[in-house]
């Protein structure tokens, strides 16, 4: 059977369409699919954003004009307006008139807009990046990548180190804003230079997560590297190509003489992607500048198709495997960069997942709350790089203020709370943002805050020496059989003090024995 899922992305440069139809496949692949339709207009969402931070009611009315067009073509399909999927990215995230634009698309288009944050954002080009790979000659696997995509309104990077996530970031740098430097620091030379330090300042924080000295294969995604790669690359599989590094860098240098409107004539590109095209892969060189790589790979894929195939993949497992120790990976190098002892993390971390297991009839939360809660557990202490008095403050403000892949910045707020209250005798109740957050939210904090703290607490030394538990419940007790001859004083002086939130929650009183 074919199903039909239409995409529609709002970014910073204009509005893009894509219509898919995914089938059912007759080998062992499970489904596959196909685009069977796409458009793209330009709309100036971003250069007004960052220009003067708001967007103005003429590119507004473009913009639900362009959204109505696009109803109309979709509805070709015979896909309802409610089956459509409409994000925005980088542009309608950092409009301080956000709201009133999303309130008018909705009235005059009938759109429902999801505002997807950075993080967001890199997890759907990883699953797009990832299903490109699929099945070809060249792989993440095994190897230092790095995936960079240079948009109208930011950079997205990802580091991934022997084919884990190392790290990821969002950079407020993309071709519209640095457009505009143009006027203010002189020529493209100048240009160059101003992105050489923005850059050289960034890399600093990025050689803590993986070197770019060490890095081996360079990805590039994005009209500008497209276009680079329809000049000059050499096509390897369906939706990659290839382009030696002398051949990119003589272009860049050929492309910097030239002026938009040669542009649009010699490489037959539209006008809008001439203007940022001279930018695009100058700052595609920078960072390729700080690694020792030969070629670059562009991948001719998109967030719109990392949407599909995370529609597609949902029944996966392995593929939801793969993707959750992505995001443990991300979280590792994240405790490793502020030096959390890795000893007591994964204690922490394996008891608190033995308890979600053995609790899932009490706990009646969704199986996907299970990576938030592992992912407290690895980063739960990282507070205490800044100081260990009130390190739980430190390490609710360091996750809150990190990116963590794969994981939505609602997911991570989650975390910093369970990360905050899982020491001291207050409650995730008593928090002021505790009340203003939906109901699953608080439940889910409520609940991993309980199980975090009776895993720490099972931990109290940082000695490792509670290696293996079984649970069983007797007459409303939870009792802890642990599989030691070691004195557990400790861990039973530690349960007494931080099983409160459990015994409310839940309604065992634990013991240890």
């Amino acid at each position: 059977m074919a199903i039909l899922e239409s995409v529609i992305e709002i970014g910073a440069t204009g509005i893009r369409l894509l219509v898919a139809q995914i089938q059912d496949s007759d080998t062992d692949d499970g489904k596959f699919w196909s685009v069977l339709d796409s458009s793209e207009l330009p709309v100036s969402l971003g250069r007004d954003v960052f220009i003067t931070g708001t967007i103005s009611r003429d590119t507004m009315l473009q913009c639900i004009r362009v959204l109505n067009r696009f109803k109309e073509q979709i509805a070709t399909w015979a896909i309802s307006p409610e089956e459509i999927t409409v994000i925005a990215t980088s542009a309608l995230r950092n409009a301080k008139n956000k709201d009133a634009v999303l309130d008018r698309i909705k009235v005059k288009t009938g759109f429902t807009v999801k505002v997807i944050d950075g993080i967001e954002q890199n997890k759907l080009t990883y699953l797009a990046v990832s299903e490109a790979f699929r099945n070809q000659s060249v792989t993440l696997e095994g190897i230092n990548s790095v995936i960079l995509e240079i948009g109208g309104g930011a950079t997205d990077i990802m580091l991934i180190e022997q084919g884990q996530m190392a790290g990821v970031h969002t950079l407020r740098l993309g071709t519209i804003i640095a457009e505009q430097l143009i006027s203010t620091v002189g020529d493209k030379q100048d240009l160059k230079r101003f992105l050489k330090e923005f850059i050289r300042v960034t890399r600093k924080s990025l050689d803590n997560e993986m070197n770019f000295t060490n890095i081996q294969q360079f990805i590039a995604l994005g009209a500008e590297a497209e276009i680079a790669g329809a000049i000059c690359g050499v096509s390897i599989a369906p939706k990659i190509k290839k382009i030696s590094r002398d051949d990119f860098d003589n272009l860049v240098a050929e492309i910097q003489n030239y002026t938009a409107e040669e542009c649009v004539a010699r490489f037959k590109i539209s006008r809008y992607d001439a203007q940022a095209l001279h930018i695009g892969l100058l700052a595609y060189q920078v960072f390729l500048d700080f690694t020792h790589v030969k070629e670059i790979l562009v991948l001719y894929t998109n967030t719109r198709e990392g949407l599909i195939v995370n529609t597609l993949h949902k029944p996966d497992k392995a593929l939801q495997k793969k993707f959750y120790q992505q995001i443990t990976a991300s979280a590792w190098n994240l405790a490793k960069k502020y030096r959390v002892d890795e000893k007591h993390a994964e204690t922490v971390r394996r008891s608190a997942l033995k308890l979600f297991n053995e609790l899932q009839t009490d706990l009646g939360l969704d199986p996907d709350t299970r990576i938030l809660l592992e992912t407290a557990a690895i980063l739960h202490d990282i507070g205490m790089f800044i100081r260990a008095d009130d390190h739980h403050i430190h390490s609710a403000y360091v996750i809150n203020h990190s990116d963590i892949f794969g994981l939505t910045r609602e997911q991570i707020d989650i975390i910093s709370q369970i990360a905050y209250n899982h020491r001291g005798n207050h409650s995730p109740q008593e928090m002021p943002q505790f009340l203003t957050q939906p109901r699953s939210a608080r439940v889910a904090v409520l609940k991993l805050t309980a199980l975090i703290r009776i895993a720490d607490a099972l931990d109290r030394g940082h000695s490792g020496q509670i290696n293996d538990f079984k649970i069983t419940v007797r007459d409303e007790n939870l009792i802890i059989h642990c599989n030691t001859l070691q004195d557990l004083s400790l861990e039973k002086r530690a349960l007494a003090e931080k099983a409160n939130i459990f015994e409310d929650v839940f309604g065992y009183k634990v013991i240890l024995g």
